[in-house]
């Protein structure tokens, strides 16, 4: 299997467990001129901002490596984007990550501190 059919296979994972966790999917691969973000969802009342990684082992220290300050700052500036379109101002935001590595998922909530 080629990269993206593994990438659509792990992003279809990801939001199955979103999905059984509570999560209602509000975008999947949401783009505009600045990037994308792979999952805009909606949980407890907060807007999250997903970034799925993916790793098949921890190779060069695993899948917690895989989001660089520069990504997120990428990501926050999406979700600004997002935020100004929709009129969401008075929303409560998140920026978090679904991590899948050998098969065991980790979700980790606001990875970027508070926006």
């Amino acid at each position: 299997m080629n990269t993206r059919v593994i990438g659509s296979l792990q992003e279809d994972l990801a939001i199955s467990y979103l999905e059984e966790n509570g999560f209602e999917i509000l975008e999947r691969n949401f783009k505009c001129k600045i990037g994308e973000i792979d999952v805009i969802a909606q949980k407890d009342n907060v807007i999250r901002f997903i970034e799925i990684k993916f790793r098949k082992s921890n190779v060069a220290g695993g899948v917690h490596y895989a989001i660089s300050q520069k990504k997120l700052l990428k990501i926050s500036k999406i979700a600004q984007f997002y935020i100004m379109i929709n009129h969401l101002n008075n929303s409560m935001f998140s920026i978090d990550a679904l991590l899948i590595e050998n098969d065991e998922i980790t979700y980790l909530e606001n990875v970027f501190g508070g926006m």
